[in-house]
């Protein structure tokens, strides 16, 4: 169950947070900011493009190495294909795991592999066999971690880590990247691609987005109370629910996707998400199921205390334009379905700005209502 008064003491929750979520997330635009210098002292933003590549692998582990290859493809778009590396192995253990080229990888590919932990043998043998085959490998990883040395060692290019203000690298290697890791491994990277022209993400947009993530920082801290708080609002919203996460706009779905992923992860809860308008009839048979908000005729005369309460869909719309900015939307269809079967709806959309920017904050929201909701539910934090 949500403890909803917890969201509304700032003491009690940095009591709670001994992970240090909220930090973390309040930290993302500080992390862009030392990625980004970063990433020009290793000499990105000096390189000279040569063409675009054929072809963008990503090998990585966790979500946010996950989410860095998710949102990196979504914003290539048809500029080149991007290809996560799946890894095998017995165990999701970093010794045990191994990451293989596709068969066509050659000289005209790019290599990207982000890791927070930087350790893993098997990507620092990824990193040889690129070598042998002609392909180019840029890694964002820890300072002096073995994957730093092996991509130095073999010629390609290391942009270390931006560990968080609070941190040192050493520190960090020793605990679950936080929210903030995702701004740290893919600042680098999006001033890589816009140099060898996959996308647009000079300087000065960069420097834009970590003012976005500043302010939905400010928007959504401990101090802000639930009502004038969007994340608080969205995790109060999801307390006992199974959250059908809807997107529209080429920046919403792979946000979609790692809101999921982090509520998996950082909360514990189960989530679904889909794009419009493929996620109406994929999910429409959950909104009239055991998860509709009236399929338990019981559920009224349940004991509050003793009985657990039974999950219910709501639906989380997340759309990465405002309502108004013209063109094909499904979004009316979607609230129809919902609202239909009886269904909440909590919506999310940006403020007006680049694709970069409402990108981020959708993302800020999104980890923050995931940090809140795991640290008012019993049992999480």
């Amino acid at each position: 169950m949500l403890d909803e008064s917890l969201l509304d003491d700032p003491e009690a929750l940095a009591r709670a947070d001994r992970r240090g979520l909220l930090r973390g997330a309040a930290e993302a635009g500080a992390r862009v900011r030392t990625a980004a210098r970063h990433a020009t002292e290793a000499g990105v933003t000096a390189l000279q493009a040569e063409g675009r590549p054929r072809t963008v692998l990503v090998a990585g582990t966790g979500t946010a190495a996950t989410g860095v290859a998710d949102l990196i493809a979504a914003l290539a778009g048809a500029s080149a294909p991007v290809t996560r590396l799946h890894p095998t192995g017995v165990a999701p253990a970093a010794g045990a795991l191994r990451w293989t080229l596709p068969g066509w990888a050659g000289p005209v590919d790019l290599l990207l592999i982000p890791t927070t932990d930087g350790s893993e043998p098997g990507l620092a043998l990824l990193a040889e066999q690129a070598y042998r085959r002609g392909v180019t490998v840029v890694s964002v990883a820890p300072e002096g971690s073995p994957i730093a040395e092996a991509v130095d060692g073999t010629h390609g290019l290391v942009v270390p880590l931006a560990a968080a203000p609070h941190e040192r690298y050493e520190e960090e290697a020793q605990q679950a990247p936080g929210p903030g890791a995702l701004w740290a491994l893919l600042t680098p990277l999006l001033a890589l691609l816009d140099r060898v022209g996959l996308f647009t993400a000079p300087a000065d947009t960069l420097e834009k987005v970590a003012d976005r993530l500043d302010r939905v920082a400010e928007r959504c801290g401990p101090a802000v109370a639930t009502y004038g708080n969007p994340a608080k609002t969205l995790a109060a919203e999801l307390a006992e629910t199974l959250p059908l996460i809807w997107t529209e706009g080429t920046a919403a779905a792979p946000v979609g996707r790692r809101f999921a992923a982090v509520l998996a992860e950082i909360a514990g809860r189960p989530a679904l998400a889909g794009e419009l308008p493929e996620a109406l009839p994929a999910h429409g048979g959950l909104l009239a199921g055991d998860f509709a908000a009236g399929a338990d005729p019981d559920d009224f005369f349940r004991d509050r205390i003793e009985d657990p309460q039974a999950l219910h869909a709501r639906v989380v719309l997340l759309r990465d334009r405002p309502v108004d900015a013209g063109g094909l939307t499904a979004a009316p269809a979607a609230r129809e379905l919902a609202l239909g079967h009886d269904t909440a709806i909590s919506e999310l959309e940006p403020e007006e700005g680049s694709e970069l920017e409402a990108l981020a904050e959708l993302l800020a929201v999104t980890d923050f209502a995931a940090c809140y909701l795991a640290l008012a539910s019993a049992g999480r934090a």
